[in-house]
């Protein structure tokens, strides 16, 4: 268990990934009931909009970070690229994942891999597009794992970004407070037996630089043509930026 999810976003590098590490670990068999239902469902259009902008690329090579169940890799299938390769912390999650893939017939176009963000087993310039859906809040060193998602772009390769972001408008600001800090948690908590997953969540989303925050970190280590796309009134954000 975390023991003070407020001061996770301060912990030391290596501290920080084992604790992020055993808490997905934790909630990995109910982690896709739970994103769909503490969403609503809504997640599903948000990785609908990243699916639009992954097929206007036209990618052969795609790389997924913090992957967790492989949902994105499994969703970006439908953009018709050569191999997807998602890779992730927990190896829980990514038992999940691989299961997921298999019913699907996809082992063929999906790899799952154990892999650091910060630390991508991969040459220099090999994706033609990086994704990463509500994972890049979860880096211990944001700036180091942007730059280790540029190096293995290809030069003129896309990141996409999907993370969940900061309503600043009345009411879905004083409404997503509520629900983050009352509803998720207690739910989460009901669900998965993990008291400290969904009370993290919204901590870390508090924390997140987002908006033009992001996007100056991501121009900070060499992207270009970065901008941003609010979407369900600021609950969350797809970032875009070339290589």
């Amino acid at each position: 268990m975390i023991e003070d999810q407020q001061h996770l976003e301060a912990l030391p590098g290596e501290d920080k990934k084992e604790k992020v590490r055993n808490m997905f670990n934790n909630i990995a068999s109910k982690y896709d009931f739970l994103n769909h239902f503490l969403s609503f469902g809504i997640d599903y259009y948000w990785r609908n909009r990243v699916l639009k902008i992954i097929k206007s690329k036209q990618p052969k090579s795609i790389l997924d970070i913090a992957t967790g169940t492989g949902d994105l890799a499994i969703l970006a299938s439908k953009a018709n690229p050569e191999n997807i390769i998602g890779i992730d912390i927990s190896e829980k999650m990514l038992r999940v994942g691989v299961e997921k893939i298999k019913n699907k017939n996809l082992e063929s176009l999906i790899n799952l891999q154990q892999a650091d963000s910060e630390d991508l087993p991969f040459d220099d310039n090999h994706f033609d597009l990086a994704m990463v859906a509500f994972g890049v809040r979860n880096f211990a060193h944001l700036d180091i794992g942007l730059s280790e998602i540029r190096r293995v772009l290809k030069p003129g390769g896309t990141l996409i970004v999907l993370e969940f972001s900061h309503p600043t408008s009345f009411p879905m600001k004083q409404l997503y407070g509520f629900y983050s800090k009352n509803i998720l948690p207690f739910f989460g908590k009901l669900i998965s037996n993990d008291s400290s997953a969904y009370t993290y969540l919204p901590e870390s989303v508090k924390r997140f630089p987002a908006y033009d925050e992001f996007t100056s970190a991501m121009n900070k280590v060499g992207f270009k043509n970065t901008k941003w796309e609010s979407l369900s009134s600021g609950i969350s954000c797809i970032y875009t930026g070339d290589k």
